[in-house]
């Protein structure tokens, strides 16, 4: 039996989201506020929170950074405003797993729920990672495509690791940014990460102009679709 532990305030979305996600094989439990949910993570064992941003005596992203701070590796789904973007990019960089944004269908939510539920969280990735047709072996520097060596820029290799590591997730641009550019620059140019993107497009897609894999999500940033069987 799955554990999920939901932090929402308000009452008829979280009674909503309790009702779509409890089931035979799940249980939820519901907390309005940040303190509640802090007691309830200190006295059981959960396997997912969803957590929303705005609570009434603090901000989701505090209980988030505390858990990674102390070590946890709780998958958390963060709840958050519809047009808050820096919500979006403080949560993944303070440790989140996914976001979702307000309104929101509760079936994708449900997907979202069921899809870090299956995720293996006690092996860490070793060796290659397998999507498709693809090979990434990250340690010995390696890409291959149907078996085909494709040489990668270090900036290339970056960007293409956050992606597949994050692969099924919108990650917004000032993220991959500030990921990529990791080598204290105090100013990266707009135009790199495009750049970047579309000169891996170049060497990864069959057609970059109509990308299958490394996908833009207007308005937000870019994705690698989640649709490949994995080897």
């Amino acid at each position: 039996m799955k554990k999920i532990l939901i932090a929402e305030d308000d009452r008829a979305l979280g009674d909503g989201l309790c009702l779509a996600l409890k089931g035979p094989e799940a249980e939820a439990v519901l907390c309005r506020t940040l303190s509640a949910a802090r007691s309830a993570l200190g006295a059981g064992d959960f396997d997912l929170l969803v957590l929303d941003v705005n609570l009434p005596d603090g901000s989701g992203l505090d209980l988030l950074r505390e858990l990674r701070a102390g070590g946890s590796s709780l998958p958390v789904i963060l709840l958050t405003a519809n047009d808050l973007e820096t919500d979006i990019v403080a949560g993944l960089e303070s440790g989140a797993d996914d976001y979702v944004t307000k309104p929101f269908s509760l079936a994708v939510l449900r997907a979202r729920v069921n899809a870090q539920l299956r995720r293996d969280r006690g092996a860490a990735q070793s060796g290659p990672i397998v999507l498709g047709g693809f090979s990434f072996d990250f340690e010995r520097m390696e890409f291959r495509r149907d078996g085909r060596l494709i040489d990668l820029s270090k900036t290339e290799q970056k960007l293409l690791r956050i992606l597949v590591e994050n692969r099924g997730r919108t990650l917004p641009r000032e993220l991959l940014v500030d990921r990529v550019w990791t080598d204290g620059a105090e100013y990266v140019d707009e135009n790199a990460l495009s750049v970047t993107v579309k000169r891996l497009r170049g060497k990864l897609e069959e057609n970059p102009s109509k990308p299958c894999y490394l996908k833009t999500v207007y308005g937000i940033g870019y994705t690698w679709a989640a649709g490949e069987k994995e080897g």
